[in-house]
């Protein structure tokens, strides 16, 4: 399988273009876009099926300043645009009658999931999962790129547990396990016919987006999830299979691009 990419159809049809996001995807599914909104076009859910919405929170400030570091599962707070992103998801999922509203208990992810519930007819509360908790990257936290090395981190990405982090680090695989069976929790939570949302980060929502994919876990560092950016994945109740919908979807909004560094 390829890295991601991008595959443009030529059909145009009305006032929506179709086109397919995904890494050669096995599951994912063409997906129209509105011309006029810039917004993708989702089919009603298909009998039998449950759909998750995950959102991965907005731009944080790095803790390390000048100087960008791996933060992983601290708590570091959204800047001021990262933010503005997260209100904008929120905007975005309003379109949507959502049965919960799953966090991450960090503060970037909890402050997303507030907006996506605001959004919403009907008063949610925000589910809190500590399995959508990000990576904890141990002894890394607090270290740059080079200070941790590129060939530990290339080895770390292509799932070498030799390599794993001290200090409570994780390893892909062991992060993915627990994200696989917290989303399990939630599908079982939400009924068949309806839809659900995680708001949560960068790693834990491409361990879900690789399993949808049937992706090599050893690839799922390839997968590019912009921040505070959406993706849908539908959920057989009968078979299990996953089709993905769209992936890392931002909704325009006249933001500025935002500093998406080490994580």
């Amino acid at each position: 399988m390829t890295a991601l990419r991008l595959l443009a159809l030529s059909i145009i049809t009305g006032s929506c273009s179709a086109f397919t996001l995904g890494a050669d995807g096995k599951n994912a599914a063409p997906a129209k876009m509105c011309d006029v909104e810039n917004i993708p076009i989702l089919d009603e859910i298909p009998e039998g099926h449950k759909r998750l919405f995950m959102v991965r929170h907005g731009e944080v400030i790095n803790p390390g300043g000048d100087r960008p570091v791996y933060y992983g599962a601290m708590d570091v707070p959204l800047s001021p645009l990262g933010e503005l992103e997260a209100i904008e998801a929120g905007n975005y999922l309003k379109r949507f009658d959502l049965q919960h509203v799953a966090s991450s208990p960090l503060s970037r992810a909890m402050f997303g999931a507030r907006q996506v519930c605001d959004n919403q007819n009907e008063s949610n509360d925000v589910v809190v999962f500590e399995g959508f908790k990000e990576l904890d990257r141990g002894a890394w936290c607090g270290k740059t790129k080079d200070e941790i090395g590129a060939d530990n981190l290339a080895r770390f990405d292509a799932c070498d547990e030799s390599v794993t982090p001290g200090d409570g680090g994780e390893s892909y695989p062991t992060l993915k396990s627990r994200v696989i069976a917290s989303r399990d929790d939630l599908l079982e939570m939400t009924n068949v016919g309806r839809a659900s949302a995680i708001v949560s980060h960068l790693q834990v929502t491409r361990a879900m987006l690789s399993d949808a994919l049937e992706m090599d876990i050893k690839e799922m560092a390839g997968l590019e999830i912009g921040t505070a950016s959406i993706t849908c994945v539908d959920y057989c109740s009968a078979t299990g299979k996953q089709t993905v919908r769209f992936q890392s979807f931002k909704p325009e909004s006249g933001l500025e691009q935002s500093k998406d560094g080490a994580n």
